[in-house]
């Protein structure tokens, strides 16, 4: 199992590494383990398309967090969005779960998987029902492109290449 101390550091190099991993989820009894193709990498107030980017608020609060909590968000009026918070506790950054082996999109995942607001601010681990285990195949194709929907950051942050997707 990967623990939260994978996420102390920089989430651009914790995102790219994650691919290849399982999500996996217990849910009503039945354990899911998916292998994860598509993370995204978010900054601190640094970065303008994190919602750190203006410091903390009761709805990004998660982000500020220790490494390893669960940031869920709720966007467009009907989707839960996945995140795994990085670096020390007050210095924000995240990972969103953008896709998984079969399921492609971060609102599909979550609908997938029962993922809501329940888990958010709680740790990754048995404990939560979620957590993340190691794939002993390290030898993937990966594919850097811009991130998804941030627009809104200006040219500079919108298309750096923060997003990772499994070839």
């Amino acid at each position: 199992m990967i623990n939260a101390d994978f996420f102390e550091r920089n989430p651009v190099l914790a995102a790219r590494e994650l691919l290849g991993a399982y999500l996996v989820r217990k849910i009503d009894g039945k354990t899911v383990r998916l292998k994860i193709v598509e993370t995204e990498a978010y900054g601190g107030r640094e970065d303008l398309g994190s919602h750190a980017r203006r410091g903390q608020t009761p709805g990004n609060s998660p982000m500020f967090e220790r490494a390893g909590t669960i940031y869920v968000y709720f966007t467009y009026g009907m989707h839960w969005m996945l995140n795994i918070v990085c670096r020390e506790k007050g210095n924000p950054g995240a990972i969103l779960i953008r896709g998984v082996e079969g399921c492609i999109g971060p609102g599909r995942l979550t609908k997938k998987l029962g993922i809501d607001k329940r888990l958010n601010g709680l740790r990754i681990g048995k404990r939560s029902g979620l957590w993340i285990e190691e794939n002993p195949e390290k030898n993937f194709k990966i594919k850097k492109t811009p991130r998804i929907g941030i627009a809104y950051a200006g040219p500079i942050w919108a298309n750096k290449k923060h997003r990772f997707v499994l070839e």
